[in-house]
C-alpha cells in the first residue's frame, strides 16, 4: 500500500507485521499515512483493506503502540507512532 506524502494535517504511522500477520500481508512493515486524529482503529481498518486472510489476522491481534499494548482501538496516534500486529502465538 503506498499512501501520498503527508501534509500538515496527516500523521504517517509505521504498521509492523508479526508471524502469521506478516504472511497474511506479504510484508514486514508499511508506512500508512491518515489523517490527523486518527485512532488505532483507523490504521488496523487501513491495514485490513490489504486483503480478507489479514483482516482475519488482524482481528485476531493484539496491538502494541509504540511498545505498549492498547486494549482500546480508540486511542490517537500521534505522528510517527508504530503499531505492531501480533497474532496469537502457540507452541512451546
Amino acid at each position: 500500500m503506498t499512501d501520498l506524502p503527508a501534509g500538515p494535517h496527516d500523521v504517517v504511522v509505521t504498521v509492523r507485521y508479526f508471524a502469521g500477520a506478516r504472511a497474511a500481508a506479504g510484508l514486514e512493515q508499511e508506512r500508512v499515512t491518515l489523517p490527523l486524529g486518527s485512532t488505532v482503529a483507523d490504521a488496523l481498518r487501513r491495514a485490513s483493506t490489504r486483503g480478507p486472510a489479514l483482516a482475519r489476522v488482524i482481528a485476531a491481534s493484539s496491538v502494541l503502540v509504540g511498545g505498549v499494548h492498547r486494549r482500546f482501538a480508540d486511542a490517537t496516534l500521534i505522528d510517527g507512532a508504530t503499531l505492531d500486529v501480533l497474532p496469537p502465538f502457540a507452541g512451546g
